[in-house]
């Protein structure tokens, strides 16, 4: 069938091999792993997937709006709504791809494999059950400052734990439940701003997050504290 006339581009075998695609997971960047690379959650499954941090709003929210940035809408059940409304109306530039529902009010939210949903529960270190029931395509990220009674459960359960500086006895907890080694376990307590350990169990990886400058002036720089 005819169709647009254009200049055939045309390589020869010596600039073929200079071609790359590069071909990794896919997801959310969260940061650089220990080699420089992008460090990648895949949220999106066709399974619900749940995800536990133990650390700080800031990553939590960075997580957020990269996953609103790859066509997931976001939706955030909290009781510090002034803290995520911002973040909301960054997200989507004026798009509603994130949401914010006080604790206890969020329903379901329909996800699709052309829709996925990333759900964030910033509900304190002693999250209640959710109203919402587990789906595909919808991952959830519990969000912990710190740990409290409860927590192993939490931990052992979830499909991947993030986890950033901690005090040692909590160090000793998530070690124990996540069957960490020595050397993982001891650098918990020392950990900087933005680094966090992500483990399903089969592997483990330190990741230093940081924001773009766009981020930054939403977020502001990583921090470990609220």
């Amino acid at each position: 069938m005819p169709g647009p006339h254009r200049e055939q581009h045309v390589l020869t075998l010596d600039q073929l091999s200079s071609v790359r695609l590069p071909i990794g997971d896919d997801g959310v960047v969260v940061g650089q792993d220990g080699s420089g690379g992008p460090a990648v959650l895949s949220l999106f499954r066709p399974r619900p997937y749940d995800v536990v941090l133990v650390g700080g709003i800031w990553t939590a929210q960075l997580i957020a709006l990269r996953a609103a940035a790859t066509g997931a809408r976001v939706a955030v059940e909290t009781g510090r709504g002034q803290a995520w409304g911002p973040v909301a109306q960054a997200a989507g530039g004026g798009q509603p791809c994130m949401t914010v529902h006080p604790i206890g009010r969020l329903g379901p939210q329909g996800a699709t494999v052309a829709g996925p949903v990333l759900v964030v529960r910033d509900a304190g270190p002693r999250p209640g059950r959710s109203r919402l029931s587990a789906a595909p395509w919808q991952a959830m990220l519990t969000l912990m400052p710190y740990l409290a009674e409860g927590a192993d459960r939490l931990l052992g359960s979830a499909d991947l734990v993030g986890v950033q500086r901690v005090a040692p006895q909590e160090a000793e907890l998530i070690a124990r439940v996540l069957q960490l080694p020595a050397a993982e376990a001891a650098a918990l307590p020392n950990l900087g701003d933005g680094v966090t350990l992500w483990t399903n169990r089969r592997t483990r990886s330190f990741v230093q997050g940081g924001p773009t400058p766009s981020e930054a002036q939403v977020l502001g720089q990583a921090r470990r504290m609220d």
